[in-house]
C-alpha cells in the first residue's frame, strides 16, 4: 500500500526538470557525441532522434502512466496491475540494478567533483593537493565517492518537493546555461570547425548500417533511464491533472536536446585538443570515449590553454558534476520510495539506510576496482537493463489492460482517444518496442 505522504511535484516545470535530469547524465555527454562521430555524423543523430521517439518515448509514457495510476514504486505497481509474483520480482530486480548502477556511477561522478576542485587548487598554488585530486587513487576515490553519495542522500532525503523538485529546478537551468557558454567558447578555438564538420555532416552511406541502428537504438533507450524504475516513480509523484503525453514529449525533447548540444561541445573540443597535439583516437582508430575522454583528452586541452584553461576546466567539470547529480537522485529515489511505501518508514531513515547500503557497495568496488568495476557495469547496463526494458514493454503491451492506461491518461488529456498518439501508442507497446528492445538485448550477447 502506498503511503499517503509520498509527496507530489508541485509544478509541471518541476516534474520535467526532474525527469529530464534523470535522463540527462554522463552517458549523454560523453557517449552520444563520440558514437555520433564514429557512426556517420548527422546520419546517426537523425536515426537517434527517430528511435528516441519510436522506442524511448512509448516506454517512457508507459512508466509515467503506470506510476501515476498506482502511486507505488515498481514492485508493488506491477503486482497491483496483474503482474503477480513474477513482475513483483522483476520490479525488485530493477531496484537492485539501479542501486548497483548508482554504486559504480558514483565513483565516476565523485571524480568529476575532484576534477572540478582541481583548478581551484592550481590557482591557490596547492599543486600537491591538486595532483592528489585528479590521481583517481583509492584514497581520492574513497573521499569523493563518499562526498557524492552524501550530496545525493541529502537531496533525496528532502522529499519530492523540498528535495528533488527544488534542486532539479535549480540544477537543470544552470546546466543549460553552462552548456551554452562552453559551446560558444569552444567554437572560437582552432581546430573546432573540423570537429563541427565531423559531427554535423551526415555520411548517408552508413544510415542503414545495422551497427549504427543498434547503437542509436541503445543510446535512445538507455539515455532516457528506462526500465529501472526512476521514471515510473517520478510518474507516481505527478499531479492527476497533468497532461502526461505533453510532459513525456518535453522530457524526451530535453534529453535529445542535451545530447545534441553535448555533441556541439565535445567533438569540436576534441578536435581543438588534437590541433594542440593531444591524441584523440584509440588504437583502433576510433575517437576516444567514456572516462578516458573526460579524464585525459579534455584535461589535456584545458592545460594547453594556459590560465584561461583553469576557468574552462572549472566550468566544464561543474557542468559534469551537475549532470551526474541529477541522474543519481533518480537512481536512489526508486529504492527509497519502495522502502517508504512497503515498510512504512520515514523518508529520512529510508534514504540513509538505502543510500548507506549502496555507498558500501561503491566502496567495495573502489577497493577492488580492476576486478569489479567493469563487471558491474557490464551486468547492469548490458544485460539487466535491456531485460528490464523488454519486460516493461511486454507488461505494458500485453499484461496490463488497455483501459487502465487510457483512463489514467484521460485524467489530464480528456480527448486523448481522438489523438494520433493514442492511435499508434498501443501498437508500439505491443509490437514495435518489444522487437526493437529485444534486438538491443540480443546485441549484448
Amino acid at each position: 500500500m502506498a503511503s499517503s505522504s509520498r509527496g507530489e511535484f508541485t509544478t509541471s516545470f518541476g516534474f520535467v526538470m526532474a525527469a529530464a535530469g534523470s535522463a540527462v547524465g554522463l552517458g549523454n555527454i560523453w557517449g552520444f557525441p563520440t558514437q555520433t562521430a564514429g557512426n556517420g555524423g548527422a546520419a546517426f543523430v537523425l536515426i537517434y532522434i527517430i528511435l528516441a521517439f519510436l522506442v524511448g518515448y512509448p516506454v517512457l509514457m508507459a512508466e509515467f502512466t503506470i506510476g501515476r495510476h498506482t502511486r507505488m514504486a515498481p514492485p508493488d505497481a506491477y503486482k497491483s496491475l496483474g503482474g503477480g509474483k513474477g513482475y513483483f520480482g522483476i520490479g525488485i530486480l530493477g531496484l537492485v540494478t539501479v542501486g548497483f548502477i548508482l554504486s559504480f556511477y558514483s565513483i565516476i561522478a565523485g571524480a568529476m567533483i575532484a576534477f572540478f576542485l582541481e583548478p581551484i587548487g592550481r590557482m591557490l598554488g596547492m599543486d600537491a593537493f591538486s595532483n592528489w585530486l585528479i590521481s583517481q587513487s583509492e584514497s581520492s576515490n574513497l573521499v569523493f565517492t563518499s562526498i557524492f553519495f552524501l550530496l545525493t542522500i541529502f537531496i533525496v532525503s528532502g522529499g519530492v518537493n523540498k528535495g528533488i523538485e527544488k534542486w532539479s529546478t535549480r540544477f537543470m537551468p544552470t546546466l543549460f546555461i553552462l552548456f551554452f557558454f562552453l559551446v560558444i567558447y569552444v567554437f572560437t578555438l582552432d581546430g573546432a570547425s573540423e570537429g563541427l564538420k565531423v559531427y554535423l555532416l551526415p555520411d548517408f552511406d552508413k544510415i542503414f548500417d545495422p551497427q549504427l541502428i543498434t547503437s542509436a537504438m541503445g543510446q535512445a533507450f538507455f539515455s532516457l533511464s528506462l526500465g529501472v524504475g526512476g521514471m515510473l516513480v517520478y510518474g507516481s509523484y505527478t499531479n492527476k491533472n497533468a497532461n502526461l503525453v505533453k510532459l513525456g514529449w518535453l522530457v524526451t525533447l530535453c534529453d535529445i536536446g542535451v545530447a545534441f548540444v553535448a555533441g556541439l561541445l565535445i567533438i569540436p573540443a576534441m578536435y581543438a585538443a588534437a590541433n594542440l597535439g593531444t591524441e584523440i583516437f584509440d588504437g583502433s582508430g576510433n575517437l576516444i570515449s567514456g572516462p578516458n575522454l573526460i579524464f585525459q583528452v579534455l584535461p589535456g586541452l584545458f592545460k594547453s590553454m594556459g590560465s584561461i584553461g583553469w576557468v574552462v576546466a572549472f566550468v566544464f567539470f561543474l557542468l559534469m558534476s551537475i549532470a551526474a547529480l541529477t541522474s543519481s537522485i533518480a537512481m536512489l529515489e526508486p529504492v527509497v520510495a519502495y522502502v517508504v511505501d512497503s515498510q512504512n518508514t520515514g523518508r529520512t531513515k529510508a534514504t540513509w539506510i538505502t543510500g548507506g547500503f549502496f555507498w558500501i557497495v561503491s566502496l567495495i568496488i573502489v577497493f577492488n576496482f580492476n576486478a569489479l568495476f567493469g563487471l558491474v557495469v557490464t551486468v547492469t547496463t548490458e544485460y539487466s537493463q535491456p531485460f528490464l526494458g523488454l519486460a516493461i514493454a511486454i507488461f505494458s503491451g500485453w499484461v496490463l489492460k488497455k483501459d487502465k492506461l487510457l483512463n489514467e491518461l484521460k485524467e489530464g488529456y480528456p480527448e486523448i482517444e481522438q489523438s494520433f498518439f493514442y492511435k499508434i501508442w498501443p501498437i508500439f507497446l505491443k509490437v514495435v518496442c518489444p522487437i526493437l528492445i529485444l534486438l538491443i538485448f540480443l546485441q549484448s550477447f
